[in-house]
């Protein structure tokens, strides 16, 4: 039991370093390359629609207001996104992404569809509907386990 426990951790180590350095590639490799894998992050908590406020943001992100707040400048300088005050509220900044900004999020999210779409090439549909299950669990449990049952 012990030995598959321990493949199965290799396997889960591995493919998260494999996911991670083949998106970091394939920034670097495309026309953003000015962008790190923590702004494109958090380019997609931002969203294609509308604007987040910052503490939105910071909550989805699971950072500081203060660590986003130095990554939204940076963002903001590289023309991809733009912070504006609430007409309501003026203590409220909102934040959008700049067509520039859209752009990166359309093509990272093409990238991670077509990821998986080679990668589901190798599957016969019961092997597609078998890793759909087991990745919900996986997800279900890491949550419960490590994250606290309030993220489910």
């Amino acid at each position: 039991m012990k030995e598959k426990l321990v493949a199965i951790n290799k396997m889960l180590v591995e493919v998260y370093d494999d996911v991670n350095h083949i998106e970091e590639y394939s920034i670097k490799q495309g026309n953003f390359s000015d962008l790190s894998i923590t702004e494109i992050h958090t380019v997609e908590a931002v969203g294609l629609y509308g604007s987040k406020t910052m503490s939105e943001i910071s909550a989805l992100l699971e950072i500081t207001m203060g660590t986003l707040t130095t990554a939204v400048d940076k963002l903001i300088k590289k023309g991809y996104m733009e912070r504006s005050r609430s007409n309501t509220d003026r203590r409220i900044v909102n934040v959008s992404l700049t067509k520039r900004g859209k752009l990166a999020y359309r093509i990272h999210e093409k990238f991670h569809l077509d990821m998986v779409q080679a990668i589901m090439l190798d599957f016969t549909q019961e092997e597609e509907e078998i890793l759909l299950i087991a990745l919900g669990k996986l997800n279900k449990h890491l949550k419960e386990i490590y994250l606290g049952s309030e993220k489910i």
